[in-house]
């Protein structure tokens, strides 16, 4: 039997290359979105390297557990995530945002292997993610959906129309994730809209609701593990992260939401990332 720690251990590792991986094809693009994509890595990679059930040479596998990146814009996170996971070759990430390139600026489920949902439009993933939700249940199915949504993102209308969907359609079968880093493209979230109390806001929706350090990688498996044994609502959890985790001059600055880093800064973010 694998222990905890040497799962943790794994993801860690994982977790590691993955912004490695962001920052080496965010500089080769020129463009795209670093503090927002560095935030989220370990709730994505411990999706896709413990708690999912996938099949990398199989991406349309009836019974998967689904991943809607509803925060479209943080995509080099995710499309890290299936290199290494084997969706496709690592080579294919020299060529994000550009024409013809199988990884476009947002996620493209027509152009790129893995991706369930196209996505971008902030606000549309969680209804997306509902829709899977439900036909599942309405199939008899036993696979989850994940969703993961950005903070400045919720200030959008249809993210709390979904979230009465989800809790009259008792969609006990989606989990929600959100990269709480507190900042959005146009300063600090609490600034451009406030979006507290979010634990009470949620559970008022009708939404079992969780609170966690989100790059503590128990905490994120504990909080999955939780939400599953709840039965006829759907679950939030609330991860607070750092934009720009783990480069220190990205952190905490929103200047970096939508901003590359030169090839000096990315050699500089690559040694800090070792």
């Amino acid at each position: 039997m694998v222990e905890i720690d040497d799962i943790i251990l794994k993801i860690t590792l994982i977790s590691k290359k993955i912004r490695r991986l962001v920052i080496k094809m965010l500089s080769i693009a020129g463009s795209g979105h670093p503090g927002g994509s560095l935030s989220c890595v370990e709730i994505v990679t411990t999706l896709y390297f413990h708690i999912m059930r996938h099949r990398p040479l199989e991406p349309d596998w009836d019974d998967r557990d689904r991943f809607v990146l509803s925060k479209g814009h943080s995509c080099p996170t995710l499309y890290a995530n299936l290199v290494l996971s084997g969706y496709f070759p690592e080579e294919e990430l020299k060529r994000l945002r550009m024409l013809d390139s199988i990884l476009q600026g947002h996620p493209d489920r027509l152009m790129t292997p893995g991706i369930e949902v196209s996505t971008g439009s902030l606000g549309q993933g969680l209804s997306c993610a509902c829709g899977m939700a439900l036909a599942g249940k309405i199939d008899k199915k036993d696979f989850w959906v994940y969703v993961l949504l950005g903070d400045g993102e919720i200030q959008e209308g249809q993210v709390w129309e979904a979230a009465m969907s989800a809790s009259h359609y008792k969609l006990d079968n989606l989990i929600a994730f959100l990269d709480y880093n507190k900042f959005q493209i146009d300063g600090k979230v609490c600034d451009v809209m406030n979006i507290e109390p979010l634990k009470e806001k949620w559970a008022s929706f009708g939404w079992y609701v969780q609170e966690i350090d989100g790059h503590n990688i128990a905490e994120i498996i504990s909080a999955v593990d939780c939400a599953k044994k709840i039965k006829e609502m759907p679950k939030m959890i609330i991860c607070h992260t750092i934009k720009g985790k783990g480069v220190s001059f990205m952190e905490n600055k929103p200047e970096w939401h939508g901003v590359t880093p030169t090839k000096e800064e990315a050699e500089r973010a690559l040694s800090e990332l070792v």
